[in-house]
């Protein structure tokens, strides 16, 4: 899969619906934001013990606004906190998690 056909699926999914279960939890992640469920979000990040976890869930806490707490999830994942706006941060994300 790549980015367009993903952010493509993410944009075409209701908030009723799960991301498809072959999807990498990560992706799930990003999807389940996409369509407004930050605590699906959340539970999926928070279980994924990598830097790019550890990235998303920065993000996810950038987003709620939680400035503390996203900057110590940037520190686990070894990156400077994203100076962009939340959209291009979800892009850079899912761009880096579908190689």
């Amino acid at each position: 899969m790549n980015f367009e056909k993903f952010s493509e699926a993410c944009n075409g999914m209701l908030a009723s619906e799960s991301p498809p279960g072959e999807w990498p939890e990560l992706l799930k992640s990003l999807a389940f934001d996409r369509i407004g469920d930050w605590d699906a979000a959340h539970r999926i990040a928070q279980d994924v013990p990598s830097e790019q976890g550890s990235a998303v869930h920065a993000y996810l806490h950038r987003k709620e606004g939680v400035k503390w707490n996203a900057e110590y999830w940037y520190r686990q994942a070894r990156r400077s906190p994203f100076k962009g706006s939340l959209d291009e941060e979800w892009v850079a994300l899912a761009k880096e998690l579908v190689r």
